[in-house]
């Protein structure tokens, strides 16, 4: 890394790259990454060759040259930098977290089977990590997007692959089938399936499908609706509960008391979209209130600024956050105190 002096208020810093994937890296397809820079920091960032050039005003160079110094750790192993990554390492420096960046940036989760490098992506995701690997029940709440059952999922492949855990259950309510059941193919578990999709999904890209398939084959990993859960005692197991807003309070009390030896527990879920009928309160929302505190469980609250997903997905899920806030004030000077619709205050 260079710099060269200031040539009246504006400066240049000049990065050297260790090679093309680097560059590539964080440069991003058309130098996406790098126009998302620009626009984040105000200076302008140029890549020539193995040179990351970076020219503006000294607050805008040091701001640009920061950012990409916090997330060295990913371009430096080849893994493109994402909009979300920048955003994450701009708001560490802005809150002067950019040790705590620095470090989650460093936290290497595993490795997939196509060689992707996973690890944290922000702050509150690490945080999440964090508390997953100290507590035996966890708590994950926020919208979609944040990587609540992804993550799960990555640390209990992690410690069944360390053998720390012998087995992987993984489960949700079908609230969306509820009566409908009947008119799907098949018997109650292929009626199900398609509710566990998105966790068969989480597991395909860690372990890949043949594996994934055949450690299901074994029992080694379960996948199953959460009427499945009923009488059973889960030792040695790592369970993981999505969509977790769908359960009523009788529920996440038998599945939260399923919890056996040498076992923990991920319960995941997103309080603003609740598909149980109405007025009925959420099992996630109580059981996150009442156990918050209790020695051994953990609560993590994750914000649309942790979606990891399509950027355009962050701002979908901000404007429906503003609408929700409208109409919860509108009701509130009416002197109505129960909602039309699932809305919480965040």
């Amino acid at each position: 890394m260079t710099s060269a002096p200031d040539r009246g208020d504006r400066g240049r810093f000049v990065f050297d790259l260790p090679d093309p994937e680097a560059a590539l890296a964080i440069a991003g397809e058309a130098e996406v990454t790098l126009h998302r820079l620009e626009a984040l920091t105000g200076a302008s960032v140029v890549l020539r060759g193995l040179q990351l050039v970076i020219t503006g005003r000294a607050a805008q160079i040091e701001r640009a040259a920061s950012v990409v110094e916090l997330v060295r750790p990913i371009w430096q192993d080849g893994q493109a930098v994402s909009s979300v990554d920048l955003q994450s390492a701009l708001g560490a420096l802005n809150t002067g977290r950019g040790d705590d960046h620095s470090a989650m940036a460093e936290q290497v989760l595993v490795r997939s089977p196509q060689g992707q490098t996973l690890r944290p992506r922000t702050l509150r995701q690490k945080s999440y990590v964090d508390a997953m690997e100290r507590h035996d029940l966890t708590f994950a709440l926020g919208p979609a997007g944040t990587g609540k059952t992804f993550l799960a999922a990555v640390l209990a492949v992690r410690m069944l692959t360390e053998r720390k855990v012998e087995r992987l259950i993984l489960t949700r309510p079908a609230v969306e089938a509820g009566e409908r059941l009947g008119f799907l193919p098949g018997d109650l578990q292929q009626k199900v399936d398609p509710y566990l999709r998105p966790l068969y999904d989480a597991l395909h890209s860690l372990l890949g499908p043949e594996k994934t398939a055949g450690l299901l084959d074994k029992g080694v990993i379960e996948v199953a609706p959460l009427a499945y859960m009923r009488g059973r005692t889960l030792n040695n197991a790592f369970v993981i509960l999505d969509e977790a807003q769908n359960t009523t309070p009788a529920q996440m009390r038998m599945v939260l008391t399923r919890l056996g030896e040498h076992s923990r527990m991920v319960v995941t879920g997103d309080v603003t979209q609740v598909d149980l009928p109405h007025h009925q309160l959420s099992g996630l929302e109580e059981a996150s209130e009442v156990l918050d505190g209790v020695a051994g469980v953990a609560v993590c609250r994750l914000t649309s600024a942790d979606v990891v997903r399509h950027p355009l997905v962050q701002r979908v899920v901000e404007a429906y956050a503003r609408l929700d806030e409208q109409r919860l004030e509108q009701r509130e000077e009416q002197g109505l105190t129960s909602p039309p619709s699932r809305i919480v205050r965040r």
